[in-house]
């Protein structure tokens, strides 16, 4: 399962379901597009405006007012409150939930834009200026260890990263969080005699 914790207790301010299984392959591209993504980061914090949401990705009100649309569609975002602006009535958008997970088979259905959702390039990319400034925090550890041990180590982690999708939103710096288990063809020592 690939999961996109893609918030806070009081934050967003507007009631969210804690998990979405997106099980639908147009869900997948949906989640799949990087400026989605971002918007759904976003819309951790609290609800916004197409407007607002524009001035932050410094985008097009009707480049933005499209991937909301299409993440509205798809059952991600939904208006949770209105208010008027003049004689215009402005939408404020949220999550539908705090973390979406995306069962492997419906990310293969999903297309090359599923294909696309890799949590890890993005934080390498993301974390490129860290590690050159020396704040870049990690660790990298490979264990031999069953099928069942990595299910229940993934738990846990799951559990950390709801802790922080929870922290309050304070600070004036944005920090990211990556964390996954994966299966990889690293060396292992025969075993012993």
């Amino acid at each position: 399962m690939l999961v996109c914790s893609v918030m806070a207790d009081n934050p967003p301010g507007y009631e969210l379901a804690d998990r979405m299984a997106l099980t639908e392959p147009a869900q997948v591209r949906a989640i799949g597009h990087p400026l989605r993504t971002t918007i759904l980061q976003l819309l951790h914090e609290r609800a916004a405006t197409v407007t607002e949401l524009a001035a932050a990705v410094e985008r097009p009100k009707s480049t933005v007012a499209h991937h909301v649309d299409v993440l509205a569609r798809n059952g991600l975002l939904r208006v949770v409150r209105t208010r008027k602006v003049r004689a215009i009535e402005e939408r404020f958008y949220g999550r539908t939930a705090r973390m979406f997970s995306i069962m492997a088979e419906t990310a293969a259905l999903g297309g090359e834009a599923a294909g696309d959702f890799n949590d890890f390039e993005v934080a390498a990319r993301e974390s490129a200026t860290a590690f050159d400034q020396g704040s870049l925090w990690g660790f990298i550890r490979h264990a031999r260890i069953s099928e069942d041990q990595a299910s229940e180590f993934w738990d846990r982690m799951a559990g950390l990263v709801d802790e922080f999708d929870r922290l309050p939103r304070s600070g004036e710096t944005v920090y990211g969080f990556t964390i996954g288990i994966y299966p990889t063809a690293f060396p292992a020592l025969p075993a012993a005699e």
